[in-house]
């Protein structure tokens, strides 16, 4: 204890936290303001493996039940009060102790980005090949696995109509349209996740639109809810690598993949994309992003939730985008809407405990919460924010000013109604 108690007493300044360890002793952190958070370890062991490398122990102890955070609070609760803390210190407050450590950290985290076409199809399987029932109690309806937009932080709507509004904003900056010969675009969605983006395509500018992805699971859904639209033949999903797609598209789409490409592939992402865009094309890119410079995934992350996974400052984008040669003719940063969207999605993972428990255990639970407590964190606390980033080879391919954002969005948001969570507590009560 005596090094986690050294750790706590020197980062933790406000507000209180209690620890009591294995053998009873408490130790108190903080200025003793507010409501305490009051955390117990359950054996000998926990406290040296939590102040080893706190950003895995502290996941590793909670997922094995070492450490356990006393009701009324919970593992989000713990934190967010950590998160508070190291914002007024350093990013790196939580990471590994000791150079040598640090340097390794580093190593690992490199040699894991490196996502040949091997390597990318088993990342993606380990992520996106868990249950469909385990995707269906958080998400929302459309089963968007990416970050909602909540346009009035002041009044936040549905997760529903969040994700709708998310679709409106990226589709309008798409400029999608009819070709002069009236015929209708051809759309590659590259890592189109459970399809949701795809048909909302299709829907409103009858577009055909070719999906791809590399979780096998992922990839039956789509062509099960493509065949219960009855568009099939308009939009098809593809288990392939972006890599090797061929032929020419008037728009690409990728949504959530970037995190997944690792920086090694940028270079190959990028002129495979300008090679599939026509040239009056255009690409819209959202992705998870940092502020600052570069930096890497920790290690609990890589383990176990994205292997293979990073998500890159606007710099790593930029230089291999313009080496490439793609103009890059928008940049959007989306701040605090994926905190909004992480904390609805553990909420609603809290609701369905028992099921996932019993569809996995309670080892999985755990780790699922702090998942998403930890990534919620990241984007209300620390440096990470979404980018929407707009490519074209021609200067042209857009109208000259924004405005076609905005218009085209709003007319998308009065043109369909977001639909409700089947799931929600209050419906079901209504129903029965």
């Amino acid at each position: 204890m005596w090094f986690l108690n050294k750790m706590l007493a020197r980062l933790v300044r406000r507000g209180t936290l209690v620890v009591t360890d294995h053998d009873g002793s408490v130790h108190r952190y903080g200025d003793g303001t507010g409501d305490p958070i009051r955390t117990r370890l359950s054996d000998a062991g926990a406290a040296n493996h939590i102040a080893r490398y706190p950003r895995v122990g502290a996941g590793e102890a909670y997922m094995d039940g070492r450490l356990v955070i006393e009701p009324p609070h919970d593992i989000r609760d713990l934190v967010l009060f950590a998160a508070g803390q190291s914002e007024d210190q350093s990013e790196d407050a939580f990471d590994a102790a000791g150079p040598w450590r640090r340097t390794a950290e580093k190593l690992a985290a490199r040699l894991d980005s490196f996502n040949d076409r091997r390597a990318a199809r088993a990342n993606a399987e380990h992520t996106y090949n868990l249950t469909r029932r385990l995707y269906e109690l958080f998400l929302d309806e459309d089963r968007q696995y990416t970050m909602a937009y909540y346009r009035d932080p002041a009044n936040l709507v549905s997760l529903e109509q969040a994700q709708l509004d998310k679709k409106a904003h990226l589709a309008a900056k798409l400029y999608i349209h009819k070709k002069p010969d009236g015929s209708p675009m051809r759309v590659l969605d590259i890592g189109c996740g459970w399809g949701g983006f795809a048909l909302y395509l299709n829907k409103h500018y009858g577009c055909e639109v070719l999906g791809v992805a590399l979780a096998p699971d992922q990839i039956a859904f789509c062509k099960e809810r493509a065949k219960a639209a009855g568009v099939s033949d308009q939009v098809r999903f593809a288990l392939m690598d972006y890599r090797d797609v061929t032929g020419t598209f008037d728009r690409i789409s990728s949504v959530g993949l970037l995190e997944h490409v690792g920086t090694p592939q940028y270079p190959d992402f990028y002129r495979h994309t300008l090679k599939l865009l026509k040239p009056d094309g255009v690409m819209i890119s959202h992705c998870c992003g940092r502020t600052g410079p570069p930096g890497m995934t920790d290690a609990w992350t890589r383990k176990y939730i994205f292997p293979g996974g990073y998500i890159p400052a606007l710099s790593e984008l930029q230089v291999e985008a313009e080496k490439a040669g793609w103009q890059t003719m928008d940049v959007e940063a989306m701040r605090f809407h994926y905190s909004h969207t992480l904390e609805e999605w553990y909420r609603r993972t809290v609701l369905h405990k028992d099921e996932i428990v019993a569809l996995y255990d309670e080892r999985f639970y755990r780790m699922w919460q702090f998942y998403l407590a930890g990534a919620e964190q990241a984007f209300r606390h620390g440096g990470m924010v979404n980018w929407q980033l707009i490519y074209v080879k021609r200067r042209d391919a857009i109208p000259m000013t924004r405005d076609w954002i905005v218009e085209e969005s709003a007319r998308l948001r009065a043109a369909e109604t977001a639909p409700t969570w089947h799931l929600d507590p209050e419906a079901l009560e209504a129903a029965e």
